[in-house]
């Protein structure tokens, strides 16, 4: 009689030490995948923030050009009120324009074509730009005098940091630097003299994280300008 004997191997597995350096191996590759997600989310969210607060200021700039050149429209003179167009203590500027752009307009009443008087007819034509502190930012605001028996205001931008209004009796030539003009080929003049005008919109980015850190961005300025012609500052003379 033949006796068949059966041997049982047994199966090696993992000691406890070998799982306990393969669990702190996947929480540090964990944590550093972790942490460049984050530093990733942060430079995506910094850059939408930053694309959307220059496009913002791109379209406002723009509209506030195009008002800008309307300026003293079937006036005798630029239509800038000099007492209204100036520099506050940080730099930024305020300026405001008149024009009569109803003063052909047969379907208004004779004294919105005459004058720049008449509540809401006369909208649009005495207009001011300002900067509005907010915060840690400023507001471009739009000051409509005729819209309403009060005026009205209006945001046009909702993150700009500073603006510069430069007057100028001719087309110049500049450079810039950091969130203004420099080195314009000629001199400023007095705001009643003012043929040419360029304006300087500034959006400031505030440094992310610090120096030497995993995903620190610094603080950068995009500068944004639009130069303007007052093609109606002689129309008197013709």
């Amino acid at each position: 009689m033949n006796t068949q004997v059966k041997q049982t191997q047994s199966q090696a597995g993992f000691s406890l030490i070998e799982l306990l350096i393969a669990l702190t191996i996947t929480i540090i590759i964990t944590g550093i995948a972790c942490n460049l997600l984050a530093q990733s989310m942060k430079v995506r969210s910094r850059a939408n923030e930053k694309v959307d607060a220059v496009a913002d200021a791109q379209r406002a700039l723009n509209m506030m050009s195009r008002e800008l050149a309307n300026s003293g429209f079937n006036l005798d003179d630029n239509g800038i009120v000099a007492e209204d167009s100036i520099t506050d203590e940080t730099g930024n500027s305020t300026i405001r324009v008149r024009a009569n752009l109803n003063k052909f307009d047969t379907t208004v009443s004779s004294a919105a074509r005459a004058n720049i008087s008449v509540v809401d007819t006369d909208a649009g034509e005495d207009v001011k730009y300002f900067l509005y502190p907010a915060g840690n930012t400023n507001l471009l605001a739009r000051f409509d005098r005729f819209d309403g028996s009060a005026g009205t205001s209006t945001v046009l931008a909702n993150r700009l940091d500073a603006m510069h209004v430069h007057y100028f009796a001719q087309k110049v030539t500049y450079s810039t630097a950091d969130c203004d003009i420099s080195s314009p080929s000629a001199s400023e003049v007095s705001v009643a003299s003012a043929k040419y005008l360029v304006n300087a919109a500034c959006v400031q980015e505030a440094a992310v994280g610090n120096p030497g850190d995993p995903g620190y961005q610094p603080a950068t300025n995009v500068l944004l300008v639009s130069d303007v012609t007052l093609r109606n500052w002689s129309l008197s003379t013709y």
